[in-house]
């Protein structure tokens, strides 16, 4: 009788635990960097809605748009520390404890959307995912920011001849740098919030951007010219805080990802309605009277380029991979 009461005892603690996990709510600090309404903000406010619907409440995601908690130099301690559970950096934020993510700095690396987010969803995504399990991070999903274009205050770059000489405005990149470099823009490390005014006095004249960043940052008033090269692409990684996600209920690890795989789709839907809602904005800007010139690429003005950038993939071989690098491009 002793045995039975103590193991009834002990059932009900069991059960009394299990049901206590059941019902613990487990809140998500989401930190990012950009405004609410850019397709990243969107799809965050997605990823915390869908994850409490299909927790029936048991997850509760805090997004926190415009660094207003803290900015992605200093995420990763942050996540580390536990006052931040999710986060988005960009990709360059990941380079010092991942040299690969500079795959995705490779001029011309990607035909279009389509072969970009094969090669995320496939080996070579999941390869760079990888690379980042050792340093405490757990990751989620690729993020678009978007497909990057040229532009300059100082002549239209439609040919890399026209890009000789110019002062360009790059993020630190060594890809990007030798990038530049490759067609003759002397590139200038920037913060981006420094941009606006760099072009405003000259101290630059050029740069890359996607079109949603060109156009919220009111770039085009300080430029006379776009490009819609498609030459690099900028992207996020989607990352959760290794402490964290070990925390987390399996059944709710499932609901993460799963929440997380739909708020991908959204933003990468996000991103192209983005791309086409600024250049309409952009064309009634020129009709408005104001200076600013849309100059697309040929397919054989596009060539031109790629010639003369192709130098840079080998000098990247031994930090990227060059197998990687051959797997990206064949996953055409």
């Amino acid at each position: 009788m002793k045995f039975k009461f103590l193991s009834s005892i002990v059932l009900s603690a069991s059960l009394a635990t299990s049901a206590l996990a059941a019902d613990k709510v487990y809140t998500i600090k989401f930190s990012h960097v950009v405004a609410a309404q850019t397709p990243k903000g969107k799809a965050a406010d997605f990823f915390a809605k869908k994850a409490e619907e299909l927790s029936n409440g048991r997850l509760k995601v805090q997004v926190f748009p415009s660094a207003q908690l803290i900015d992605d130099d200093r995420v990763f301690g942050a996540l580390k520390m536990g006052n931040v559970q999710m986060a988005a950096p960009s990709f360059s934020k990941f380079t010092p404890i991942a040299p690969e993510f500079q795959l995705f700095d490779l001029p011309f690396i990607f035909a279009n959307d389509t072969h970009l987010h094969k090669v995320q969803d496939s080996e070579v995504g999941q390869i760079i995912k990888d690379k980042i399990a050792a340093k405490g991070f757990v990751a989620l999903d690729y993020w678009d920011a978007g497909f990057k274009h040229f532009s300059s205050s100082k002549k239209a770059i439609v040919t890399p001849a026209d890009a000789n000489g110019q002062k360009f405005r790059i993020m630190s990149s060594k890809v990007l740098e030798e990038q530049a470099k490759a067609v003759g823009l002397n590139p200038q490390v920037t913060p981006f919030s420094e941009v606006y005014s760099a072009l405003q006095q000259g101290v630059v004249d050029a740069t890359e951007n996607p079109l949603s960043n060109f156009y919220n940052s009111k770039f085009h008033e300080v430029q006379t010219s776009l490009t819609l090269s498609s030459h690099g692409y900028l992207g996020y990684l989607v990352i959760v805080s290794d402490k964290f996600w070990k925390s987390l209920p399996d059944d709710l690890k499932d609901v993460v990802k799963q929440a997380m795989k739909e708020a991908t789709a959204y933003e990468r839907e996000e991103t192209t309605k983005e791309d086409e809602r600024v250049i309409g904005e952009l064309k009634k800007y020129i009709q408005s009277g104001k200076t600013l010139e849309i100059i697309e690429l040929t397919d054989a003005q596009k060539a031109e380029w790629q010639e003369a950038m192709k130098g840079v993939y080998p000098k990247f071989y031994d930090v990227i991979g060059k197998d990687l690098i051959e797997k990206t491009i064949n996953a055409k």
